[in-house]
């Protein structure tokens, strides 16, 4: 099957690639502005010094990224890495925050661990402009067709489970994946069981279990202290409240991914929580009916997410504001607390509306910081 509509450059192609972006005005000058310091001469002669995708990822993108740890987080973990095995690809499918920093900032520490990179899925219809896909696939993105018809669809996802299928099991490269389509809004996180679906479009699709396993699917489970695209969802939400057909404009994606990336995230951590084969295994024998199986893995998968996020103050504090309950009120100060409120009252007045309901926007934010820590009590049954 061929692969060329969607996957990644290979090392061969990226001195031509690279030599191509260079001549787009548009990519030196968002360059220039992620390198203020550096002449544009300076930044055209680097990037054309690169013939690999680790060179241009280890000295060009891993630089930035460092500066954004620095200067918009309390700091990045990445916890769980004695449950994989560093010779074994895995599926990585994971809770979905952050448009561009979810999969960036875990690439970023599986270099500081001495660990390859992963190849990282991303849906067209972030490619805003022509050029970003030439930049996204040469940064080891694959590309998602979206907004095709039922028949496209199907083409499409059965090219695109080959393709995991293949990085996998031929490249042995690990993948990073997003258990849904877009973000989780209100961080309520559920595996969309279409993407299951999908995956077993590469196989003979009777066995379920036995096909999925070839995958060596492995849940990540991501952690943001503060969201700062929060107030940007709360009035998302309330755009689709009062008029249910808004759709979202490429514009909106982009003011997405520049406050996501720029914004202050606080205490970051992602969680490796293991390949689930052996449990797999498990819904096997309990189950043989495909359906079945399909939801139960997508269950599987959230428990995994839920019960390894880290909760932070600001998620006791929202819990105990939503409830009204003060569960948590013991385990956070009062100056935490305060701190949180005016947070949320600086986040929301950057909402512009005609008819900014207020009350609804805070409980919208509050869900956002609630719903980790809601999950996370019943994955390990404190409910």
């Amino acid at each position: 099957m061929n692969f060329d509509e969607i996957r990644c450059y290979t090392d061969n192609e990226v001195h031509e690639i690279l030599e191509k972006l260079t001549n787009e005005k548009q990519f030196m000058k968002v360059v220039s502005t992620a390198y203020p310091l550096m002449p544009k001469e300076v930044i055209k002669e680097r990037l054309l010094s690169y013939h690999s995708q680790y060179e241009f990822q280890k000295d060009f993108i891993y630089p930035f990224l460092q500066y954004l740890e620095e200067n918009t987080t309390k700091g990045i973990e990445l916890l769980g890495l004695e449950k994989i095995d560093r010779n074994t690809a895995y599926l990585y499918i994971s809770n979905h925050r952050d448009i561009v920093l979810d999969s960036s900032f875990f690439c970023k520490k599986l270099m500081e661990n001495s660990m390859n990179t992963v190849e990282i899925a991303i849906g067209d219809n972030l490619l805003i402009y022509p050029w970003i896909e030439d930049f996204v696939r040469v940064n080891k993105s694959f590309i998602v067709r979206r907004g095709l018809n039922v028949r496209q669809t199907l083409e499409s996802s059965k090219v695109l489970a080959a393709y995991l299928l293949h990085t996998i099991q031929v490249k042995k490269s690990s993948i990073w994946m997003a258990q849904r389509e877009g973000r989780a809004k209100d961080s309520d996180d559920r595996t969309q069981e279409s993407i299951l679906k999908m995956l077993n479009l590469s196989g003979k699709q009777d066995d379920f279990i036995q096909h999925i396993m070839q995958f060596n699917i492995c849940p990540l489970s991501i952690s943001y202290e503060y969201d700062p695209c929060d107030f940007l969802k709360a009035k998302e939400f309330q755009l689709k409240r009062d008029c249910p057909d808004y759709k979202k404009q490429p514009s909106d994606d982009l003011e997405n991914m520049i406050t996501g990336i720029m914004g202050y995230k606080g205490k970051v951590v992602f969680r490796i929580t293991g390949c689930i084969n052996e449990k797999l295994q498990g819904i096997a024998k309990k189950t043989s009916n495909r359906n079945e199986q399909i939801s139960r893995t997508a269950q599987l998968i959230d428990f995994q997410i839920h019960a390894n996020y880290e909760i932070y103050s600001v998620n006791k504090i929202a819990y105990d504001a939503l409830t009204g309950e003060n569960r948590f009120v013991h385990e956070y100060s009062n100056l935490e607390r305060i701190d949180f409120e005016q947070y949320l009252l600086k986040q929301m007045n950057k909402i512009q509306l005609e008819n900014k309901d207020e009350k609804f926007l805070r409980q919208k934010m509050l869900e956002m910081y609630a719903n980790p820590l809601i999950n996370f009590l019943k994955a390990t049954n404190q409910q």
